[in-house]
C-alpha cells in the first residue's frame, strides 16, 4: 500500500510538472485569407475604400497616408469596464499591369478597468520622525488590463465586405462584384433626385360648338310658373284737398207770404259755423 501510494503522488508531480504549449505553437503562418483581400484597384483607391468603410461605422481615423489607415472605436460595457478596437489597414501594389493591390487588415482590442488608488500623506514629528497617516480622498482611473488581436474570420469578412461597396464602379464590374444592399450594411442609401418634369404643351382650344336656333315659344303655350310675374305698379294717389263750396252770389229774394212758400223737396244743409 505504501508503494502503491508513493508512486501514484510521483505520477501526480509528473504529470503537474510537465511543459504546457507556449501561445505562439498555434501560430502556423497558413494562407487562410483572414486578414488581406485582393481588389483590381491602385493601392490608394482600395486605403481610400477602407477609410470610407470605417468612417461609415463610427471609427475615428487618426493616419493621413494613402496607403495606410488607422482607426479606433470605443465601448463602455459596463461602469467600470471599457473597450477600445484599433483598425489598422495596409494597402500594397502587387506590381502587375492590371493595378492590382492586396489589402491586409487587422485589429487590436484593448479592455480597460476602473482602478481606485487611495491617497496617504505624511506627517513628520520631531521625536518619532515621519509617520504615514493615510486620508479619506482617492482616485479612479482606467486602466489597461488586457489586449489581444482580433481573429475572428466573420469580423473580417464583414469589414472587407463593407469595403467592396466603396469601390469604384468600374472596378467591381471588371471584378464581377455582385452589389448589395446598403441597408444590411449599415450604410444609409442616397435618395435619388426627382426627374425633371417635361413641359407638355397645352392642347390647343377647340372650336365652341354654335347652338342651334331655337324656336319661339308662343305666350299661350308658356306656362304661368316658368317666370316670375312682376306685381303691377300701381300710380301714387295724389292727395286732393276738398274745397269748400264758394258761396253763390245770386240773391233769393224772400216770399212776401210764408203761407205761398212751397214745402222743401231737400234738407237745407246746416250753415257752417266759423270761429269767433
Amino acid at each position: 500500500m505504501r508503494v502503491a501510494g508513493l508512486a501514484l503522488v510521483l505520477a501526480v508531480a509528473a504529470g503537474c510538472s510537465s511543459k504546457k504549449a507556449t501561445i505562439y505553437e498555434h501560430e502556423n503562418f497558413a494562407d487562410s485569407g483572414t486578414f488581406s483581400r485582393n481588389y483590381p484597384v491602385t493601392d490608394a483607391q482600395s486605403c481610400e475604400a477602407a477609410r470610407r468603410a470605417l468612417l461609415s461605422q463610427g471609427y475615428i481615423i487618426t493616419s493621413s497616408d494613402p496607403k495606410l489607415v488607422s482607426g479606433h472605436k470605443s465601448f463602455q460595457q459596463t461602469g467600470e469596464t471599457h473597450m477600445e478596437i484599433s483598425f489598422s489597414v495596409v494597402c500594397a501594389d502587387d506590381g502587375s499591369e492590371g493595378h492590382h493591390a492586396t489589402m491586409f487588415a487587422n485589429a487590436l482590442q484593448d479592455r480597460y478597468a476602473l482602478k481606485k488608488t487611495n491617497n496617504s500623506a505624511s506627517l513628520g514629528v520631531g521625536v518619532l520622525g515621519s509617520v504615514s497617516m493615510p486620508i479619506g480622498s482617492s482616485d479612479d482611473s482606467m486602466v489597461k488590463v488586457a489586449s489581444e488581436t482580433v481573429s475572428s474570420a466573420k469580423f473580417y469578412e464583414r469589414f472587407f465586405t463593407l469595403v467592396e461597396l466603396f469601390l469604384p464602379p468600374e472596378a467591381k464590374k471588371a471584378a464581377h462584384i455582385t452589389e448589395k444592399p446598403k441597408t444590411d450594411l449599415g450604410v444609409p442609401e442616397a435618395k435619388a433626385a426627382p426627374a425633371p418634369v417635361a413641359a407638355t404643351p397645352a392642347p390647343a382650344a377647340e372650336p365652341a360648338p354654335v347652338a342651334a336656333p331655337v324656336p319661339p315659344v308662343p305666350a299661350e303655350a308658356a306656362p304661368a310658373a316658368s317666370e316670375p310675374v312682376a306685381p303691377a305698379e300701381t300710380a301714387p294717389v295724389a292727395a286732393t284737398r276738398s274745397e269748400e263750396p264758394a258761396a253763390s252770389s245770386e240773391t233769393i229774394t224772400p216770399p212776401t207770404h210764408s203761407s205761398d212758400m212751397p214745402p222743401p223737396t231737400e234738407p237745407i244743409p246746416a250753415m257752417p259755423v266759423t270761429g269767433q
